[in-house]
């Protein structure tokens, strides 16, 4: 197979987005436009990717991670063959160039293998679409044998011309040394005064030049981002098709429109969703794992048969089997909860261990601590990790008990077995087994009085 170069053209400002953002950063499911049109380039195989970057050129580059493509600055917005142009210098001689946009994110790597592979053998191979309002777009013209013989775009068109369905996406294949002639050739003599990349459809015709054709397999994978409107209906769409992956593989969703994945999300069997749920980075759920609704999950593990009640917020975290979390827990970075642990309502967890069948059921704080089995702790109970300055450690091992609203400042040692009475204040280790109080004299005022208001 002929060698690919990948050019992705990125350069426009994005006038009806009304933000300072460059059109092509603005994230759809959690990642900028372009990315998801490099991510679907480099399945591909691309012997070399170029970016072509205008408007907002640093600010694109800061928000998009592609350390393997080349970089090309389109200075002044002259149209989409100038750009192309830009990018000519950063492609190796030969083989074939697929010209792709930053704010058509949901093309498939499947349509473009195909186009890629319809250019084989010296072909120009363009990617059309049938739509039913053409309005905006650049027309197939086709010859009396049927073939293509021109693109024009719509402000060129003339009425008989504007009536035709078939349409330019734009995406073309075509072979890198007769690319850069055609290029070379181009003309902004239009209502524009702009170089169209879809001129060169005509230049190949006059070149004798065969033109294949391919359309993609579904309709919404060349829908462009002009506004915000458009970028809302591409993200529904987005994650339309992502809940739609999900029912096929065997996950409950209590509704496929309100879910939203900006990310990597991996499920075992029987898994259930409720609605309005956010998975972001990578998020894999065991076996039969139930996540409650309005719950929010990033890059997290969750082990089988764990319930994740509503309205949790789990971030960086690994869960064990048959857990319960939530509702309305907070699981914060590096926190490791082992089988069986239960961590329930208004319970907030950082950067800590807790080891099987270990409890904070209400209203308590675990900050950096490595928590035993069988652990109760109960609610309003914290651990006070931070002096001001620095975070310390607080060690609770295997079945301790704490009474309510007790206060742990580390760094602390709770031994094995040890009961904390209600109220305490701790701040020195506690020696296993026994019952560890801070002990003070219970005071009653016959006859006194609440203050009152004054009138």
């Amino acid at each position: 197979m002929t060698p690919l170069q990948v050019v992705i053209l990125a350069a426009g400002q994005g006038k009806r987005m009304h933000s300072d953002l460059p059109k092509v950063a603005h994230p759809l499911a959690g990642r900028a436009l372009l990315a998801h049109v490099i991510a679907s380039a480099q399945q591909l195989d691309p012997q070399r990717l170029c970016i072509v970057v205008g408007h907002g050129a640093d600010a694109v580059r800061d928000r998009v991670s592609a350390p393997a493509a080349a970089w090309a600055l389109q200075e002044k917005q002259l149209g989409t063959g100038h750009a192309v142009m830009q990018a000519m210098p950063s492609l190796a001689p030969g083989g074939t160039v697929l010209v792709l946009y930053g704010d058509v994110p949901l093309i498939a790597p499947a349509t473009l293998r195909a186009l890629v592979e319809a250019s084989e053998g010296g072909r120009l191979a363009i990617l059309t679409q049938e739509v039913d309002n053409p309005k905006g777009y650049g027309r197939i013209v086709r010859d009396g044998s049927g073939r293509v013989a021109r693109i024009v775009e719509e402000k060129d068109a003339n009425e008989r011309e504007r009536a035709i369905r078939e349409v330019n996406t734009g995406i073309v294949a075509a072979p890198r040394e007769k690319l850069e002639k055609w290029l070379a050739g181009l003309s902004n003599n239009n209502a524009q005064g702009e170089y169209y990349l879809t001129d060169i459809v005509a230049a190949a015709v006059a070149d004798g030049v065969p033109i294949e054709v391919r359309q993609p397999a579904a309709a919404h994978e060349c829908l462009g981002v002009n506004s915000k409107t458009d970028l809302a209906a591409l993200e529904r769409r987005f994650q339309m098709n992502k809940a739609a992956t999900l029912l096929e593989s065997g996950v409950t969703l209590a509704d496929p429109a309100r879910i939203d994945v900006r990310g990597e999300l991996t499920c075992g069997r029987d898994v259930v969703i409720d609605v309005n749920c956010i998975f972001e980075g990578k998020v894999s759920l065991g076996d039969r794992v139930r996540i409650g609704a309005n719950c929010i999950l990033r890059d997290v593990t969750v082990g089988a048969d764990t319930e994740v009640k509503p309205f949790s917020l789990l971030e960086e975290a690994s869960i064990g089997r048959d857990a319960r979390i939530g509702p309305y827990a907070r699981i914060r970075p590096g926190t490791e909860l082992a089988d069986e642990v239960h961590i329930g309502n208004f319970v907030e967890v950082k950067a800590s261990r807790i080891a099987a069948r270990s409890k904070a059921n209400h209203l308590a704080y675990v900050g950096d601590s490595t928590v035993g089995s069988d652990v109760n702790i109960g609610a309003g109970t914290i651990t006070c990790n931070y002096d001001g300055a620095n975070k310390h450690r607080t060690v609770i091992e295997d079945n301790v008990h704490i009474g309510s609203d007790v206060q742990l400042v580390a760094p602390v040692t709770i031994g094995k077995g040890a009961t904390i009475g209600a109220g305490a204040t701790i701040t020195k280790d506690v020696p296993p087994g026994g019952l560890t109080l801070t002990e003070k004299k219970q005071v009653s005022k016959p006859g006194w009085q609440r203050p009152v208001k004054k009138k």
